[in-house]
């Protein structure tokens, strides 16, 4: 077991393995998959700086696909071994996110021709914390996305515990997860933004907002404000 600097929480990530099985996992963040056709996806994605792969890139892949992790993209190598015909491409690159130091894995596909297409998803794992020096000042929810933006104007994926993943729009788990971690933020002007809030500590006002259909159609910001005053209906 691998356990990075508790005193950091925003940094907090444990790496399980079992050899013997060939399982590896992180026990503790959610996992997220990113497209970038969104502002906020945009912005996150340029901040992404690459590098060699390491055994947490690993997590984010499947086992079978390990190997391309070590793959050029036809781009860069039209020899590469993850050339598909035409020729495309479906090769895996290693990443980080300087901000938080988690790893991200962004998934090329590509397929020349009229119908053709080029896109690149980015896997990678949501913090636990935002940084200790920082405060939350703004939630935002965009195309099934759910971000923070801080007090200092940094961009981060909204701290997530695993099987407690966030939703919007329904009556569920997802959109109860997701108030009580606002509740929780409102209610400490910002400052105790680590994942996992339990249910019951989510404001009926605020609760209402994450299962109601409105908040599901539509790109939508809420500042620190705006929660508090939700607090207060």
């Amino acid at each position: 077991m691998n356990l990075t600097d508790p005193t950091n929480g925003y940094l907090n990530f444990v790496l399980i393995t079992e050899a013997r099985l060939g399982i590896a996992s992180a026990s503790q963040n959610g996992e997220v998959s990113i497209e970038p056709r969104t502002p906020h996806a945009e912005e996150w994605v340029s901040r992404l700086v690459r590098c060699e792969p390491n055994a947490m890139h690993c997590m984010l892949v499947e086992p079978e696909k390990i190997p391309a992790l070590f793959h050029p993209c036809v781009e860069e190598d039209k020899n590469s071994p993850s050339a598909v015909r035409d020729p495309g491409c479906a090769c895996r690159r290693t990443l980080y996110d300087p901000a938080f130091g988690l790893p991200v894995v962004g998934e090329h596909f590509e397929r020349p021709g009229e119908d053709g297409v080029d896109q690149w998803t980015y896997r990678t794992y949501a913090p636990l914390d935002l940084r200790p020096d920082d405060t939350f000042s703004r939630f935002i929810v965009s195309r099934g996305l759910f971000w923070a933006r801080t007090a200092k104007g940094l961009l981060s994926i909204l701290p997530q515990r695993r099987a407690l993943g966030y939703g919007i729009g329904y009556r569920g788990g997802g959109p109860h997860a997701l108030a009580a971690y606002l509740s929780q933020v409102a209610e400490t002007d910002g400052r105790n933004t680590a994942a996992g809030a339990l249910y019951e500590k989510a404001h009926p006002a605020i609760l209402s907002w994450t299962q109601s259909g409105p908040a599901h159609r539509a790109t939508n910001e809420l500042t620190l404000h705006d929660l508090k005053a939700m607090q207060r209906v």
